[in-house]
């Protein structure tokens, strides 16, 4: 596939979400399909040419998460956007160089492997414009950010931003450390290491595709090899933020009692004294090095969840200082009184890597790179600016940072009811109608209309109002996002670890509908397919594999309850009792479970749409 550079126009949107946004809206028309049939399994409806392989050792820290810059175009002022307060704000718009006017031809040499070595060759090479970093890297910077769980949406999300600092304002004290906790991160320990932790971010939509190479991630630890090293290395001087994307599943946060689960057998191996050396944790590492610099008189580190959770940093403060409770009163109260959490919002669509984009970086961009990371034109940080040991300027970088708790909050609010509840509306439907990807669901017209109708008549009226944000306009962008065909975002990656999504997307929604007595069928209908789902089997009675951590006893309860929803909702740890003992709402996702299961999908879809 021939690819073209963008042409960035640097338009500001009518009503544009107040952010610092990186590019223009893409225009992808939605084709009126008449007598759509789902595609079969394996088979892309509507896809570029060439066949997309998964990852197979693409690891759980590439789930859903969502935000860009485009670290190879230039920086320009525009128009200003409205910052939360209401006051306005630069808004930095990207510009490169023309769209060209013919497709760029194959590289007819030998793609060079992506290392220090070989960073001047690879940009002299490549048909298409693409930025090296420059900047000093190794024993030349200091390591501020560690960061647990690297995955796509860190690679594409944080090490950008912080890439960005290094690159155009010298910033060489917050370089990134990346650690990996469990055995698949030895699949990235290996990629990374293989090229000196280089990688190259690939940003894809309908004006083109442009590329990047990142270099701030400056080292890699793989705890199974060594968790002291790890230990040692947050508790380290040098270390100002320890920065998390491990998954809703690693914070062991029970959604019903808001508690740590401190029965879970992880978190039990971790309190043993046996094992205080070697934990297996995320808390079990923090507290370790927590301790130590609180025996060193140094201060806390920040630690900054960057998963897609509401209050994502008081839960992580809450799960910690529980954690450090069961093992020392004293430093759990040093970690509460010093230590800072800050909540944030984040998003950037990061789809799972495949050998089709391996192939094409090294046919555009002459870059044999192991581990590449696909992302969209857009990206966006909303960050509490609160942090105990110092923290780079992200603000230079198109952070917004903000003073107040609840501004976060009231963002996070708007993005995860919206996007995420929408990409839940988009996943478990649409994998047991058969689609294979976001955007073939969002070709079918009538899936369509069920998701706009869902954002508008049932999300909207529950979020709060953010001066000079359009939640219209936001909702246009996100149908858009989503109708990207470019990105080529899998159904099975948005499905992942459902138990720590739909509990957080779609639940809340139906909670507060069932307060105010507002509509939530399209709601009910989502939870339904997902409870359908879980039984491992489609419309077309294909099966398909369910990766969550709680997996066995969610098909467990799916297989028993058939079309009753009480089975699944009498798990206490992820449902509430508002939701248990309400009519409307069990006569409502009944009759969506009843329906789905005679009908399927397709034919049950067009109920829920007006």
């Amino acid at each position: 596939m021939h690819l073209r550079q963008p042409n960035w126009s640097g338009r500001t949107p009518r009503g544009q979400w107040p952010t610092r946004q990186f590019a223009t809206r893409p225009n992808w028309s939605i084709p009126k399909l008449r007598g759509h049939r789902p595609p079969a399994r394996g088979v892309a409806g509507a896809q570029p040419t060439g066949t997309r392989i998964l990852s197979p050792s693409s690891p759980p820290h590439d789930v859903m998460r969502n935000s860009i810059t485009s670290p190879g175009l230039s920086l320009r002022q525009s128009k200003p956007a409205l910052a939360p307060t209401g006051r306005r704000q630069p808004f930095i718009s990207l510009s490169s160089s023309p769209l060209s006017p013919s497709p760029i031809p194959p590289i007819t040499m030998a793609p060079l492997k992506l290392n220090n070595q070989n960073l001047s060759q690879i940009a002299a090479a490549a048909q298409a414009e693409i930025k090296v970093p420059t900047y000093k890297r190794g024993g030349a910077v200091k390591e501020g950010i560690v960061h647990i769980g690297v995955g796509g949406f860190h690679r594409a999300h944080l090490a950008v931003y912080v890439d960005q600092l290094m690159q155009k304002h010298g910033v060489n004290d917050y370089a990134i450390c990346g650690v990996g906790l469990q055995p698949f991160d030895a699949t990235m320990r290996d990629a990374l290491g293989s090229q000196d932790h280089l990688y190259t971010v690939i940003e894809r939509s309908a004006q083109g595709t442009v590329a990047h190479v990142v270099g701030s991630i400056n080292s890699y630890l793989f705890a199974p090899d060594n968790r002291e090293a790890v230990i040692a290395k947050l508790a380290h001087p040098d270390t100002h933020i320890v920065s998390l994307t491990i998954t809703e599943s690693g914070y062991y946060y029970n959604e019903n009692s808001h508690e740590l689960q401190a029965e879970h057998p992880d978190i039990q191996y971790d309190l043993d004294p046996a094992n205080w050396n070697a934990p297996r944790t995320t808390f079990g590492f923090l507290y370790a090095a927590m301790a130590r610099r609180y025996e060193q008189g140094l201060k806390p580190f920040t630690v900054m969840s960057c998963d897609n959770m509401q209050k994502n940093g008081a839960i992580t403060r809450h799960m910690l200082d529980s954690f450090a409770r069961l093992r020392n009163p004293e430093i759990a109260k040093w970690i509460s009184e010093k230590g800072h959490f800050p909540n944030a919002m984040v998003d950037r669509i990061t789809p799972q890597t495949s050998a089709a984009d391996k192939a094409t970086l090294a046919q555009t961009f002459a870059i044999e790179d192991s581990w590449p990371v696909v992302t969209e034109p857009f990206m966006q940080w909303v960050i509490e600016d609160h942090f105990s040991d110092g923290r780079p300027p992200f603000e230079k970088a198109g952070v917004q940072m903000v003073k107040n708790v609840y501004a976060v909050e009231e963002f996070e609010k708007h993005k995860l009811r919206l996007l995420n509840g929408s990409h839940s509306a988009i996943g478990y439907p649409g994998q047991l109608a058969g689609f294979n990807y976001v955007h073939e669901v969002m070709q079918h017209p009538v899936y369509h209309k069920f998701v706009w109708q869902m954002m508008q008549e049932e999300v909207k009226p529950l979020l709060p109002h953010i001066p000079g944000v359009d939640i219209d306009e936001y909702s246009r962008t996100l149908i858009e996002r989503f109708s990207n065909p470019t990105i080529m975002d899998q159904l099975p990656r948005i499905c992942l670890n459902a138990s720590g999504k739909i509990p957080q997307f779609i639940m809340p929604s139906i909670a507060e509908a069932i307060q105010t007595g507002g509509p939530l069928r399209r709601l009910c209908f989502v939870a339904a397919a997902w409870f359908r789902y879980l039984n491992g089997v489609d419309d077309q009675g294909n099966t398909f594999a369910i990766e969550d951590p709680m997996r066995d006893e969610l098909q467990a309860k799916a297989r028993a309850g058939g079309t009753n929803p009480a089975e699944i909702l009498s798990i206490k740890n992820l449902f509430g009792d508002d939701l248990r003992g309400d009519k409307r709402f069990l006569d409502t996702i009944t009759i969506a479970m009843e329906e789905i299961a005679r009908d399927g999908v397709l034919k049950t879809l067009p109920k829920y749409v007006d």
